[in-house]
């Protein structure tokens, strides 16, 4: 209880503070509860961050295709069909999680000026893909590891090839291990901002965390509208978290194997 109150507590500040009037924020005292509160924060927040959060959304999806699309097939080989020099594979994959974040975004920046993609959502999905990739895979890979492989092999008696088999047979039983990397991946490319704010120079083409934080700048003194953005740019998140979040907890190979 105490946990989930220290959670909570950030989050019952927020909303109440973007639904004060910027006059009530400024009072010495503290105003707990929005009895006069207001909307406006929200409206200037949905008519200036509403291409913002779009541009957030088609990010975060595309990091989630891209993501799985590479990971998925990965994993499998790795953990199932005896990958040659897997372990080092598995190894690279580890380290390449140990480089530092501004060190890649500068090769980003110039790989998208050289191929004309700054400012587009495309190189910001290719730049959070390659962190969510290795990721992905690794938890892929523990997950795919206790599959048992009587099931690949009863699939492969049957006639399937390994394609077949890792889209009929081990998808469906790694679903709860699928979600959870692609949740990960969409929670990194939705609160990225180091690489947002590298490969964007317009406005327009920013996503969600370069928008709020231009926003403040513009509007330090609107701080009820900059509360209302935290609270909208949050919704997306907490509502995926909440559904979810009975993917992640369940076992991965529970009911894969019948006596």
């Amino acid at each position: 209880m105490i946990v989930l109150a220290v959670m909570l507590f950030p989050l019952y500040w927020m909303v109440n503070a973007s639904l004060l009037p910027s006059t009530d924020l400024i009072k010495p005292t503290p105003v707990w509860l929005p009895i006069h509160g207001t909307l406006d924060g929200y409206r200037n927040a949905l008519s200036s961050q509403g291409r913002h959060l779009l541009t957030s959304v088609y990010v975060a999806l595309g990091t989630v295709g891209v993501t799985l699309a590479v990971a998925v097939p990965a994993a499998f080989g790795l953990a199932q069909l005896g990958a040659p020099l897997r372990r080092s594979l598995l190894f690279g994959l580890l380290v390449a999680q140990m480089i530092p974040g501004i060190v890649m975004a500068n090769a980003f920046y110039v790989a998208a000026n050289e191929l004309y993609l700054l400012d587009t959502p495309l190189a910001l999905i290719l730049a959070d893909s390659t962190l969510c990739v290795p990721f992905a895979v690794l938890i892929l890979h523990a997950f795919m590891r206790g599959i048992p492989a009587q099931i690949r092999e009863a699939a492969q008696l049957d006639g399937a090839s390994a394609l077949r088999t890792l889209w009929s047979v081990i998808l469906p039983v790694s679903r709860n291990a699928v979600i959870t990397a692609g949740l990960f991946s969409f929670l990194f490319a939705w609160a990225d901002f180091l690489f947002a704010v590298t490969l964007t120079t317009r406005d327009e083409a920013a996503p969600i965390t370069v928008g709020i934080y231009r926003f403040i700048g513009a509007h330090i003194s609107d701080w009820n509208s900059v509360m209302a953005t935290g609270v909208i740019a949050s919704l997306p998140v907490a509502a995926l978290l909440v559904v979810a979040q009975r993917y992640v907890a369940a076992g991965i190979t529970s009911g894969s194997v019948k006596d």
